[in-house]
């Protein structure tokens, strides 16, 4: 289980105190506020909370929902969290003519639907798929310092390893990306911070003899960055950056040796994302194998049941790690006094 210190742990009541005028938080200040333990921390509570299983969960966090324009589209991701704190809801604006995306994260108080915060959700956003990777990572992963297999080299490959880092010690990380550059500069930065990472010239030879192998990175042509004959009985993988039908990232190989499958959207990893799309059509049955992060964080999934089982951690992102991370910061930013205030009222209409 993941060893995080009561210290860390967010109180139940905590939404429901925080004062005052609706707080305006940019991103200098969510990153100057964030901890990786407090958000995983935070984000374990908020899995616990929705204590009904699978339909519990899914009532208090949705499908997320998509309006298409000529131009750009508009997303949003909303939930009402089981523990009281605060509920709300990220919105995620994209204008595709200029290729521009903006995120944007409203947090209500429950017991008086008062608007508590707005929060610049870009730094939330890969820090919440981090910090569940890690929560997910720390329950599934053999025990021991890990040897990590890094794919990939930019911003997500780097939150995943500092946020895996802050709750496993690594004994080594080996990474690969395409450009010879992109990733002996990663491996140069996470060694100035202290994680052992070399960089390595294939893809396999990162995934060889790890215990834990994040995959956050697709290649352009959307092709397979992670073969299955390169597993080895005990890994664990994770992988984040496939969300979409048109995107791939791991091959049907991997998914049918995989023993355990755990996802935080069951439906929406099984029915939206390429990979597994490109499964069913490989004729590799994965659907019922799929358990929950919800179930598998509250113990009603198993999740390992021994050392050399294969295991695969599929994410999509949720508005549960949004909320749960959001939230954090913002209680955080408030202890701290940082942000800017709402120089006018946002009024409660009593109905």
């Amino acid at each position: 289980m993941l060893g995080i210190g009561g210290g860390d742990t967010i109180p139940a009541h905590a939404g429901r105190t925080l004062p005052g005028m609706t707080l305006l938080l940019g991103d200098a200040d969510v990153q100057s506020v964030f901890g990786w333990r407090p958000a995983i921390a935070a984000l374990r509570e908020a899995y616990l909370a929705a204590d009904g299983g699978v339909a519990d969960h899914e009532a208090r966090y949705p499908a997320r929902s998509i309006a298409r324009g000529d131009t750009g589209w508009l997303r949003v991701l909303s939930g009402v969290p089981g523990h009281g704190g605060l509920m709300g809801a990220k919105i995620i604006a994209a204008a595709l003519h200029v290729g521009q995306v903006s995120y944007l994260i409203a947090l209500f108080d429950q017991d008086s639907a008062e608007l508590v915060a707005l929060v610049d959700g870009n730094a939330i956003t890969g820090y919440r798929t981090a910090a569940t990777s890690a929560l997910a990572a720390g329950l599934l992963s053999v025990p021991g310092p890990l040897t990590v297999g890094v794919l990939g080299s930019g911003f997500e490959a780097r939150k995943h390893l500092l946020a895996v880092a802050a709750v496993r010690d690594i004994a080594a990380a080996h990474v690969y990306s395409p450009r010879a550059e992109s990733r002996e500069r990663f491996a140069r930065e996470l060694a100035d911070l202290g994680i052992p990472v070399a960089a390595v010239p294939s893809a396999d030879a990162a995934v060889a003899g790890a215990a834990l192998v994040i995959c956050a990175a697709r290649s352009r042509d959307e092709t397979p960055v992670l073969l299955g004959r390169w597993l080895e009985p005990g890994m664990t993988v994770v992988s984040v950056g496939s969300t979409v039908p048109e995107q791939r990232e791991i091959d049907a190989e991997a998914i049918a040796r995989a023993d355990v499958i755990v996802a935080d959207v069951v439906a929406e990893v099984v029915r939206d994302t390429g990979d597994f799309i490109a499964a069913r059509d490989a004729c590799v049955a994965a659907d019922d194998r799929v358990a929950s992060l919800a179930d598998l964080v509250s113990g009603r999934a198993a999740g390992r049941a021994d050392g050399g089982q294969i295991v695969l951690y599929k994410s999509v992102g949720s508005a549960v790690q949004d909320l749960a991370v959001a939230a954090m910061c913002t209680r955080a930013a408030i202890e701290a006094g940082l942000g800017t205030r709402f120089p006018v009222p946002v009024d409660v209409i009593r109905k």
